[in-house]
């Protein structure tokens, strides 16, 4: 969770700085556009903050760890239904992309813990959604500041492991 924490912060920051500088100028739509990426990043960071409060001794914290997910989830939702400026319509997909693979991330992970159990293969299903939202944010990033991704390679460690299985049969 701390490697977790150091992403959201860095994706925190990422987006204010780009947002900053994409919306210094009067144009309402920009400035509107930073608002709602700073709610989100101000969102997020809060809900890591309190997953990563959750005391793992307790008896509620698989319930509170389970409602700060539904409040990711909704907060990636909330994000992808952003209207992006014209400039950057084209990070749309990619923000559908990270809420649909958040909502599959909550769900599994709701999954995994059902019935006062644990499910690690579900988890770890859980887990891969979780990274591959949270790729997309970071891509996304990257294009508002301006950059081209390098090696924008949309799937994951796991899905490069079963191709090349699959591949070998």
């Amino acid at each position: 969770m701390i490697i977790l924490k150091k992403k959201i912060l860095a994706i925190t920051a990422g987006l204010l700085t780009a947002m900053a500088l994409t919306a210094c100028g009067k144009d309402p739509k920009l400035t509107q556009f930073k608002g709602e990426i700073d709610a989100f990043c101000t969102e997020i960071s809060d809900i890591d903050t309190a997953i990563n409060n959750v005391d793992a001794e307790s008896d509620t914290a698989t319930d509170e760890l389970l409602g700060y997910l539904d409040q990711l989830d909704t907060s990636f939702q909330n994000f992808a239904e952003l209207d992006f400026p014209t400039e950057f319509d084209y990070l749309e997909s990619l923000a559908d992309e990270a809420s649909a693979y958040m909502t599959q991330a909550v769900e599994s992970y709701h999954e995994a813990y059902s019935n006062g159990g644990y499910n690690q293969l579900t988890a770890d299903y859980a887990k891969e959604n979780y990274a591959r939202a949270y790729k997309r944010i970071q891509i996304i990033i990257t294009f508002l500041h301006g950059e081209q991704p390098e090696n924008v390679n949309l799937t994951t460690a796991e899905e490069t492991a079963d191709a090349a299985s699959t591949t070998a049969e």
